[in-house]
C-alpha cells in the first residue's frame, strides 16, 4: 500500500461510492495515511459503518453525505457539505451498470446511468478542480472501466459513458499539471466486485485475472503519486480490450437468456 502525502493531498479527501468495494477500499488506504475522509454514497447505514471502521483503525475523522449520485442536484448537496473543509484528494468512483439490449432497457434507466457514470465525474472534477488548482496542489482520481476503450454489446450505454472519465481524466492530467493537481484515470480490468459476479465475468475464460479491490485502488495511487494519467495506458488497453471483447459479450448473453422466463 503507497503512502500518500498528507502535505500534498490532505488534510481531507473526498471519496465517492465509498460504502463498499473499491470506493470503501480508496477510503480505507487514505485514512491510512492519516488523511481525513468525506464518505459519500446512497446508504447512510453503511456509510455509517465505514466511517466507524475507519475513526477506529486510523484515528481519523470523517463526515458522511448520503445522496443517490444518479439524480441530478447532486453538486449542491456536496459543496454546501464540504465547502468549510480543505480538501486536498477527489475520488470520483461510484459508478453502476445495466447490461442487456440497447433498445428493450427502459431510457429512464439509461439517463441514471449517464448521470452517475457521466455527469456527476463532470460537476465533481469542475468543482473541485478549480479548488484544488487555487490551492496549488493535491490530486483527482476518476474510476472508468476497461469497457470505456470501445463499444460493448448488449453494454452498449455503459461503456459509452465508462469511456467519459477516461477521456476527461487524460486531458485533465495535462491541463491541471501545471496548477500543481495530479490527475489519474483507474481503468479497473478485472476487479473482483459484486457487479463482477452479477455479470459472471469470473466463470468464463478471460486473458487476465481479477485482482482484488486493494490491488486496484493500489494501482490507482501508484499511477498518481508516479504522475501518470491513467493506470493503463491507451496502447496496452486496446489490444487487452479486444481480448476481452468476445468473452465478456457471451457471459453476458449467457446471464441474459437465463434471466429469460421459460415457455
Amino acid at each position: 500500500m503507497r503512502q500518500i502525502d498528507r502535505q500534498v493531498y490532505g488534510p481531507w479527501a473526498l471519496v465517492t461510492g465509498a460504502s463498499s468495494g473499491i470506493g470503501a477500499e480508496f477510503a480505507r488506504q487514505i485514512a491510512a495515511s492519516g488523511i481525513n475522509v468525506v464518505l459519500v454514497a446512497r446508504s447512510q447505514e453503511r456509510l455509517r459503518d465505514v466511517a466507524t471502521s475507519l475513526q477506529r483503525d486510523h484515528h481519523v475523522d470523517t463526515r458522511t453525505i448520503s445522496l443517490d449520485l444518479g439524480q441530478d442536484g447532486i453538486l449542491d448537496r456536496i459543496a454546501e457539505a464540504t465547502d468549510d473543509l480543505d480538501i486536498g484528494l477527489v475520488v470520483s468512483n461510484a459508478g453502476a451498470g445495466n447490461p442487456g439490449p440497447f433498445i428493450s432497457l427502459p431510457l429512464a434507466g439509461l439517463r441514471e446511468i449517464v448521470q452517475l457514470n457521466v455527469i456527476t465525474h463532470l460537476e465533481l472534477a469542475h468543482h473541485f478542480g478549480r479548488r484544488l488548482s487555487e490551492r496549488g496542489r493535491g490530486g483527482l482520481v476518476l474510476v472508468s472501466a476497461a469497457a470505456g476503450a470501445g463499444g460493448l454489446t448488449y453494454m452498449a450505454n455503459d461503456s459509452a459513458t465508462k469511456a467519459y472519465p477516461l477521456s476527461l481524466g487524460e486531458a485533465l492530467h495535462e491541463e491541471l499539471e501545471s496548477a500543481g493537481v495530479d490527475v489519474t484515470v483507474l481503468v479497473p480490468v478485472l476487479v473482483k466486485t459484486p457487479v463482477v459476479d452479477r455479470i459472471g465475468l469470473e466463470a468464463i475464460d478471460l486473458p487476465v485475472d481479477a485482482i482484488s479491490a486493494e490491488e486496484a485502488v493500489d494501482e490507482a495511487f501508484t499511477a498518481l503519486l508516479e504522475h501518470r494519467p491513467t493506470t493503463i495506458d491507451r496502447e496496452r488497453l486496446a489490444p487487452l480490450f479486444a481480448e476481452m471483447k468476445g468473452a465478456v459479450i457471451t457471459a453476458i448473453s449467457k446471464r441474459l437468456a437465463a434471466s429469460r422466463p421459460a415457455h
